[in-house]
């Protein structure tokens, strides 16, 4: 089942069994986890009726245990068991022996007062293993991975209306831009936005500047934003701020290179005729990410790109080197980027 379908389920009091949440979104897992729990156990249950485990330091034949056991004192368990990790391709560390036929003959006859969840922090699972293949034919597993540009954008927005306020036209994507696509840093940062905004209350680029802390990867972002927007005052300063913040040049320098270096791999590939869902697939980046960059590398030719790689690959070695000033370097390449 998708996690959509998972979650309307759960909330309509429909539940299954059994659940496997795998995925790099570890924030879609807490949140199904959390719906399950207030759905299924009444708050004053909770206590005796929610058992939680590591399958990396308890083998599942414990868990399977747990889930046959009768509650006590309450109509319904959950049994939560994390890191499974024997459900993935990842070699096994050894540590811990899993009787995977136990959890086989619990599927075929689950307990009905129990819902047992496992999750795993992995893209995929490995579907040649037998128990993936029964987990998969009885509709078990709950994929929890990253939202697509689209759903990640409207996921903001969702949640900026549950709160009560809204962004000014553009300032969403500034918002994604400025804190990365993680969900838990997102909803960590729409909470501050919220209390700044008020009930009703408008979040504009400006007060965004003002309230998202941005990490050097998403400064970068900008900077290179106003690269491609021709905008030198602002490139200027971004620099200037990110070397008032101590932040070394080459690093800087090495970030600018990536960046650049993922514009060219997404204009190639778009130029290849790959969608932008099948580009982040195939360089393992994040949709919104291949989003960004396809907009940015608008503004150039591929040979042009070439060029600018060619550049900061002189410039890295010329900086490391001591044939150029560090921060003189960086900025005579804004200069000959922008000119």
């Amino acid at each position: 089942m998708d996690y959509k379908s998972a979650v309307k389920q759960i909330s309509k009091g429909q539940f299954a069994p059994i659940y496997i949440c795998y995925g790099t979104e570890s924030y879609l897992i807490q949140e199904l986890i959390r719906k399950l729990t207030d759905k299924l156990i009444d708050p004053e249950h909770r206590p005796f009726a929610v058992s939680k485990y590591d399958l990396s330091e308890t083998p599942i034949d414990t868990v399977i245990e747990e889930a046959e056991t009768l509650p006590f004192m309450v109509p319904k368990k959950l049994v939560i068991a994390a890191n499974a990790a024997f459900l993935t391709g990842a070699k096994d560390s050894g540590k811990v022996e899993h009787k995977l036929e136990l959890l086989t003959d619990y599927m075929k006859s689950p307990a009905e007062f129990t819902v047992l969840l496992l999750t795993v922090s992995a893209d995929k699972l490995d579907e040649r293993k037998k128990i993936v293949k029964t987990l998969k034919e009885s509709d078990c597993l709950v994929p929890c991975a990253a939202l697509s540009a689209e759903e990640l954008t409207q996921w903001v927005r969702q949640m900026a209306e549950r709160a009560d306020f809204s962004f000014a036209p553009g300032v969403e994507e500034k918002f994604i831009m400025y804190t990365g696509t993680g969900l838990q840093a997102l909803s960590s940062e729409l909470e501050k936005c919220a209390l700044y905004a008020g009930r009703g209350g408008v979040i504009t680029e400006e007060a965004l500047d003002q309230l998202v802390t941005r990490s050097i990867e998403q400064n970068i972002f900008v900077l290179i934003e106003h690269i491609v927007q021709l905008q030198l005052e602002k490139a200027f300063t971004m620099l200037s701020e990110l070397l008032r913040r101590k932040e070394e040049p080459i690093k800087i320098m090495a970030l600018i290179a990536r960046q650049f270096r993922i514009m060219f791999q997404v204009k190639d590939l778009q130029q290849q005729g790959y969608s932008q869902q099948q580009m982040a697939s195939q360089l393992g980046l994040h949709p919104f990410a291949v989003k960004v960059a396809s907009g940015q590398s608008n503004r150039f030719e591929l040979k042009r790109l070439a060029d600018i790689l060619s550049q900061l690959a002189d410039l890295d070695y010329e900086m490391k080197s001591g044939k150029v000033d560090k921060v003189l370097g960086l900025e005579m390449f804004l200069l000959r980027l922008i000119a």
